[in-house]
């Protein structure tokens, strides 16, 4: 289980890596609207990122 839990830790780590290697300067940009959005706004972006990764995670499996 640990095994499993570190690939997909290290695939998190790599994709999320991706944007700002190959565009910092668009990805600064979002990091601003980003930090700009109200509590509530980013507790939903959240909640929809959970429930996708949920959703995926049941498909695979």
């Amino acid at each position: 289980m640990w095994h499993a839990l570190l690939l997909a830790l290290s695939l998190m780590l790599v994709i999320e890596g991706l944007l700002p290697f190959i565009a910092p300067n668009g990805f600064r940009r979002l990091l601003l609207q980003v930090a700009s959005q109200d509590a509530r706004s980013l507790r939903f972006s959240g909640l929809l990122s959970m429930l996708s990764g949920v959703a995926l995670l049941y498909l695979v499996n």
